[in-house]
């Protein structure tokens, strides 16, 4: 089995999204970030407007549209700090 991240998304009113991924995407003020399980720790400010993207096992990705915030990878995964989160799409069942 693939190694996953454990990946929290929280908007200032509560958690919007939490669960294991493959990879996140995230624009930041620096660029595109793509993280990977095992990806060096960082902390990183979210580009407004912006999208985070979740791809989960099987080709599913969840999308959020994100304004104001922080993008933080540490050893225990990765969490997404936003002032507010909107979904885009969620994973079809």
């Amino acid at each position: 089995m693939a190694q996953q991240l454990h990946v929290e998304l929280v908007a200032v009113e509560e958690k919007v999204w939490s669960g294991d991924a493959e990879m996140v995407v995230a624009r930041t003020t620096e660029g595109e970030l793509g993280v990977l399980p095992g990806h060096a720790p960082l902390l990183g400010q979210l580009a407004e407007p912006g999208q985070v993207r979740i791809k989960l096992a099987g080709g599913e990705q969840v999308t959020y549209e994100v304004a104001g915030g922080f993008l933080s990878v540490s050893a225990d995964g990765v969490t997404v700090l936003a002032e507010s989160a909107t979904p885009v799409s969620a994973p079809s069942r």
